[in-house]
């Protein structure tokens, strides 16, 4: 095992593992997670640390020091920033907030900390003098990691915990002393989403055991944030914000250039809100579970629209198209149909309508022919994905036709 252990004192291991064995007890639901960890002893790390392949690096004097029952509440605090993937969450926050540096990772870590801490200690885990809670900053309980970071900011109060570093597997900033993906011991990626599958059915069994903050992601777990409504919702913003869609003209306020031609008003182009048709497919084809999917989708679209729902409007089609419906709210939405599929006529209909849509959102299986030619306007396909593509239940045969290549293409996971 690689280490960076001096002659100066060993890493009492059997302290350490007794310790996990004391924290499997008291969060039986976590066994599975403590378990998976694989120690690494180290000087450099002020306590225990982890990174994002499932390793904890452990200081030796740490352990030396602290009492058996609080080394497992630190066991406990470090399985849950991976589990919680708070890694991960912290390098989305800070690509879309421009967050760098190690101030801005040791507030991430901070904030994680709160989001766990007020979830591990207790019944029988002691909480230690040092273990930070949202009440020590005004803040209250049970939030995320993300929340917290909206509420608070480093400050001089906060030099005294300038020290914590739980590792890059709190907030993805890597440590000089990580091993990386390619060191011993690591645990790789279907390994870590088996083991937090496993803890997610350990606390989904015994619901009533768990604190409420590990219910919430253990729900989580188990359908977790996909990434096509990120897709889905990145098409739709640019099918509407490129060019020609949702342009005009305006006099009521002139272009700049009208400075230049005294006596002659020249109109200014702005932006006017898109308007998007949705067109859910709502043929036999189509599961219960992927009609309701698309629901969830139409929510992630007015969304991508900047929350105007009076600009999406909702049609359902299998071989025929239904009218044309303004959404009010997703709930409301009544798909109907369950024949045959033609979505050629859900397009017809959605071009017909006045105003015509800038952009034609299409939720389907594929098991439809499509239209010969590009319509006139943008299209994006959302495809709900099956292993093989399923085919027609009375024609082994049959293959769909494949989405035309002018549309933008997104599979939908269910």
């Amino acid at each position: 095992m690689s280490t960076d252990m001096t002659d100066r004192q060993e890493l009492d291991r059997e302290k350490l593992f007794a310790a996990r064995l004391f924290a499997a007890r008291a969060r039986p639901y976590l066994a599975t997670a403590l378990f998976a960890l694989h120690p690494v002893a180290s000087e450099r790390v002020p306590t225990m640390a982890v990174d994002r392949h499932w390793r904890c690096y452990v200081s030796p004097a740490f352990v030396a020091r602290t009492p058996v029952e609080e080394l497992a509440g630190v066991w406990v605090h470090e399985v849950s920033h991976l589990l919680r993937d708070h890694h991960g969450r912290s390098d989305r926050v800070a690509r879309e907030l421009g967050l760098t540096g190690p101030a801005e990772r040791l507030r991430m870590n901070i904030a994680a900390d709160l989001e766990i801490n007020d979830d591990i200690f207790g019944d029988g885990l002691p909480t230690p003098e040092d273990a930070l809670q949202p009440s020590q900053f005004r803040l209250d309980s049970d939030l995320l990691m993300e929340e917290y970071l909206r509420q608070f900011r480093l400050g001089p109060e906060l030099q005294r915990i300038a020290w914590l570093d739980c590792g890059s597997g709190a907030d993805g900033l890597e440590r000089e002393w990580d091993l990386g993906p390619d060191g011993a011991d690591g645990l790789s990626a279907r390994q870590r989403d088996a083991v937090r599958f496993r803890v997610a059915e350990a606390i989904r069994a015994r619901p009533g055991d768990t604190p409420q903050g590990w219910r919430r992601w253990a729900e989580e777990a188990f359908q977790p944030p996909q990434p096509w409504r990120e897709l889905l919702g990145a098409a739709v913003r640019a099918a509407v914000s490129s060019g020609g869609a949702g342009d005009d003209y305006t006099y009521g306020r002139p272009a700049r250039r009208s400075v230049s031609l005294p006596g002659i008003v020249l109109p200014s182009l702005r932006r006017v809100p898109p308007r998007v048709t949705v067109v859910v497919d709502t043929s036999g084809s189509v599961s219960d579970a992927e009609l309701g999917g698309a629901l969830v989708e139409v929510a992630a679209i007015v969304r991508a629209v900047g929350g105007r729902r009076d600009l999406v409007s909702v049609l359902s089609c299998d071989a025929a198209a239904q009218s044309v419906g303004q959404l009010c709210r997703a709930e409301g939405i009544a798909l109907v149909g369950g024949g045959g599929t033609d979505l050629r006529t859900g397009f017809a209909a959605a071009l017909r309508a006045r105003p015509r849509p800038d952009v034609v959102v299409v939720l389907t299986d594929g098991q439809t022919p499509w239209p010969s030619a590009r319509p006139a306007c943008r299209t994006v396909i959302g495809l709900f994905a099956r292993l093989g593509r399923r085919v027609r239940e009375h024609d082994p045969d049959y293959r769909p036709d494949t989405p035309p290549d002018w549309a933008r293409v997104v599979e939908l996971h269910t």
